[in-house]
């Protein structure tokens, strides 16, 4: 689904409790009060001329947390709870004060067996996409079966067959083997309105369809030694990812659109017709060179998106899958809709809106066409904090709609309008297509079954300019029988066709041409390519030792000889491809010149440029920003990262004084700070090497590449804390003060408070006698300020009342998008800001004239929960130790025995 990040956990604290109590000094920024009284309404920052209104709370009604909505053909809004049944409300009017009428539907009563008493139990619900269209309300189902609902997975259409208003027929049009956060989600009218469409995550199979417009038989197609996730993820599909399909309403006729996304949970379409979605990263590869960030993809017939399992997913570059129109950033997407029916300005009603569950913001998507294809502009369009956003979509009033909730957590329905929700909305012309688009189309005719025109009307565009035509014209060529354009393949004199051609015949052709086809590449000039069409042609040469196997050996040292002139190339995407190749065939240098490369490699600090960067969001989200700002702190070298799962698998080539350095690179490789699981990788990376060494030599290298620490995990490393036994609870402050002055804040012990300041990683951001990080206070005279009480009521509570010296500040900016970080110094021309607690010293500049506006955040940088895994004894150890100011020596442990001291 959206939510890709792990369940909630202890993580690090950008700033202690204390940030929220002690005085103010130093740079001070006035808070502007908000005129607005709901603070529900008063987090939410809106772009110019809109307005907000919380119509209803789903949570506080005891109605669970709403992840999908759409309206009936009466303009009521029927939403789903994510781990419960439907609602359907009536809705007052823009402006109306009213509450919403709300009703529960589908829901049956009977006898529990061998008893008197009744049950109440949901006919239909756990819903992630609901669409009701044909007079029918279809509902996709994420949900295993179990004894709390008897349905599982899958597509249903609901009616109301004797018109009375209320649904009595249920229908499965199709059952799906998946469910849970990646499994099936959204469904979506056509643009034309006779037919839906549906998306799923990558933990959902495909189903067995009545055509594929792209090809059928998913294969991993990369030479990266396969290192899967070390944590477990993504082991359920394996080759296609998640994927997109068109439907009758009926449910009879399936066509798969697309596949290879890791977790789109939606899509929409523009006034061109042309389709978008917003697909997820996989936060726990953070800071690998695998890694992919969240992104906006026009989605076309056929179209591939590379997501694979591990170590290989496929780089954007790569001809036969397609890049997405806009990288995001980290994040959790959800909802997609377009703005076509909106009452707003014509360039938010020209938007794509796409929603990130994680940091609580809407984006607006600006797109301009470009050739076959769009250019994409990115616009924060609604923010707020916390905002963990799930669906939303534009009503038949012309306002926008969006819930919050998921995962239980706190779920609220909002309405957003522009003006007085009265702005006239033209009957525009229908969007006009550019050449390039009418093209793609054209050859998109020829994605299904074979036809006699096909390969005349495509081949010319193998060689075009527009990379989605060429791959438009690709695909076409494959989806006719080999026999008709195999010897067109070895006839071809355009360098840039033959290479396309070869990508298809890798995928679709008979293994026994492969030696003709390396051969055919070979004679190509490859210095008079451009990058793009040396990278083609490399991916053409993997294509062909993956699908079609190693050549024969007089064939494989030609390849080696042609492709070891070229390497290293001049750029990381090229020298990646290259290493990988060449590594595989057990080229003469192939491991030399790669252990060159891994001595000196540098990042591209460009590469998959994002809209929003990631030290900007550390902010928004303190739990989940935390990662971020720990994996920014040292950034693992993604280039050298390759580079050593390549040579992972090379056994020829070495020297001893290679072997060396190679193994010594992972023991330095182990203080990287990456996702959840990148030092799994370089792990199990390390031990694929250590697989290939003589056994003499085992211990040797074992020991050098860091077994002692491999299997540590970052917090460890970071501070050998001794972690919280629990069990832990969700403390209250009433309930915690209570337990806190029961147990006798004397009687706490020194050395298990030290190690709780050390397991919260709280000593990261503040000093303790001298000890500790210095993005927060000092906390040695804690004690003498602040009560027990205070303390406790600041650390659960941390919204209530926040320091504007220890305060983020949100730096709203004239292109749309936002900022947040603490503000440290400022001049006349630029504000200095602080987003990282563990580099404080690494500094944002903000040039004010890109500044629209600023305010102090309402949320406070320290997460709550930040105490919920200590058990009551352990939270009192804390307390003792924090009035304490870190002496032991302190009146507060006067009161010590014998007992508490040795426990």
């Amino acid at each position: 689904m959206y939510l890709n990040y792990p369940s909630r956990r202890m993580i690090i604290a950008l700033v202690s409790f204390s940030f929220l109590l002690f005085s103010c000094s130093g740079n001070k920024q006035e808070k502007v009060e908000s005129k607005i009284s709901d603070p529900k309404l008063a987090k939410l920052q809106l772009p110019e001329g809109f307005h907000a209104e919380h119509l209803f709370g789903p949570s506080e009604n005891g109605d669970g947390s709403w992840v999908a909505m759409t309206f009936d053909n009466k303009g009521r809004l029927i939403a789903s709870d994510q781990y419960g049944g439907l609602y359907r409300m009536t809705l007052p009017p823009v402006g109306d004060t009213s509450r919403p009428v709300v009703e529960k539907l589908l829901l049956e009563t009977d006898t529990i067996p061998g008893t008197d008493s009744t049950r109440t139990f949901v006919k239909m619900g756990y819903a992630h996409g609901l669409l009701y269209a044909f007079n029918s309300l279809y509902v996709m189902i994420n949900h295993n079966k179990d004894k709390n609902f008897e349905k599982g997975s899958g597509l249903y259409r609901v009616q109301d067959t004797d018109g009375d208003d209320h649904f009595d027929k249920i229908t499965l049009l199709k059952a799906l083997d998946g469910e849970g956060e990646h499994g099936p989600h959204s469904i979506v009218l056509s643009p034309d309105k006779q037919s839906l469409y549906v998306i799923a995550g990558n933990f959902t199979k495909i189903p067995e369809m009545n055509k594929y417009d792209g090809a059928k038989d998913w294969q991993i197609d990369n030479l990266m030694p396969l290192i899967r996730d070390p944590n477990g993820h993504d082991d359920v599909v394996n080759t296609h990812g998640g994927w997109i399909a068109h439907i009758d309403s009926t449910g009879n006729n399936w066509e798969l659109v697309a596949n290879g996304f890791r977790n789109p949970f939606d899509l929409a379409f523009n006034d061109a017709g042309d389709m978008f979605t917003f697909d997820s990263d996989m936060e726990w590869d953070f800071g690998t060179p695998w890694y992919r960030p969240t992104r906006i993809c026009q989605v076309t017939s056929g179209a591939e998106f590379g997501w694979r399992p591990g170590t290989d997913k496929w780089s954007p570059a790569y001809p036969d899958n397609l890049p997405p129109v806009l990288n995001i950033g980290q994040g959790s997407p959800t909802s997609v809709f377009y703005g076509g029916n909106a009452r707003f300005p014509e360039k938010y009603r020209k938007a794509i809106y796409a929603f990130d569950w994680s940091f609580g913001i809407i984006y607006a998507i600006h797109l301009e066409p470009d050739g076959a294809s769009y250019k994409a502009k990115g616009e924060e369009f609604i923010s707020g904090a916390p905002l963990p956003l799930t669906d939303g979509l534009i009503g038949p009033d012309g306002a926008l709609y969006f819930m919050t909730g998921g995962r239980r957590l706190e779920s609220d329905l909002y309405r957003v309008y522009y003006g007085d929700n009265t702005l006239d909305i033209k009957n525009e012309a229908p969007a006009i297509l550019t050449e390039a688009q009418k093209i793609r189309r054209n050859l998109e005719i020829f994605h299904s079954a074979p036809k006699t025109e096909a390969i005349a009307t495509a081949w010319p565009y193998l060689k075009n300019n527009d990379r989605f035509i060429r791959y438009a014209a690709r695909v076409a060529v494959e989806h006719q029988p080999v026999s008709q354009w195999q010897d067109k393949v070895f006839k071809e004199t355009d360098p840039e066709t033959m290479i396309q051609a070869a990508v298809a015949l890798a995928r679709t052709g008979s293994p026994a041409v492969k030696n003709q086809l390396i051969n055919a590449l070979t004679t190509i000039d490859y210095k008079k390519l451009s990058e793009s069409q040396q990278i083609d042609l490399l991916r053409a040469f993997e294509l062909v030792l993956l699908r079609m196997g190693k050549p024969d050996a007089a064939t494989n040292s030609k390849l080696g000889e042609y492709l070891n002139a070229q390497y290293p190339g001049s750029t990381n995407n090229l020298n990646r491809s290259l290493s990988k190749i060449l590594v595989y065939i057990d080229a003469p240098q192939a491991v030399e010149k790669t252990m060159a490369l891994l001595a000196t490699a540098k990042d591209d600090p460009d590469d998959q440029k994002t809209f929003t960067q990631s030290s900007d969001l550390i902010m928004r989200n303190p739990q989940y920003g935390m990662d971020i700002a720990g994996m920014l702190s040292k950034v693992p070298p993604q280039q050298q990262t390759y580079y050593a799962i390549v040579l992972s698998e090379a056994v020829n080539g070495w020297t001893p004084d290679l072997r060396d350095k190679y193994f010594k690179w992972f023991y330095t490789a182990f203080s990287y700070k990456g996702g959840h699981s990148f030092r799994g990788f370089i792990n199990n990376a390390r031990k694929i090497a250590l697989s290939h060494i003589p056994k003499a030599e085992f211990a040797h290298f074992n020991t050098i590449s860091g077994d002692s620490i491999a299997t540590k995990s970052g917090n460890e490393l970071a501070d050998n804390a001794i972690q919280p036994k629990g069990p832990g609870r969700r403390w209250k402050e009433d309930n915690a003060v209570f337990l806190i002055d029961s147990l006798g804040i004397n009687h706490g012990n020194f050395e298990q408070g030290k190690a709780m300041f050390a397991a919260a990683l709280c000593i990261y951001c503040h000093t303790m006698k001298g000890e500790g990080g210095v993005a927060g206070p000092d906390l040695s005279q804690l004690g003498s300020r602040f009560s027990t009480k205070d303390i406790l009521e600041a650390i659960i509570d941390p919204n209530k009342t926040i320091s504007d010296q220890y305060g983020a500040t949100v730096f709203s900016l004239k292109d749309g998008s936002s900022v947040t970080g603490r503000l440290v110094k400022q001049d006349d021309n630029t504000f200095f800001i602080s987003q990282n607690p563990f580099a404080p010293q690494d500094l944002k500049e903000i040039s004010k004239k890109n500044v629209q506006s600023t305010r102090v955040s309402e949320v406070s940088p320290m997460p709550a929960g930040l105490i919920n895994r200590l058990n009551p004894e352990e939270l009192r150890d804390l307390l003792a130790y924090l009035i304490s100011g870190g002496n032991k020596d302190n009146a507060v442990y006067t009161g010590n025995d014998k007992k508490s001291e040795s426990k």
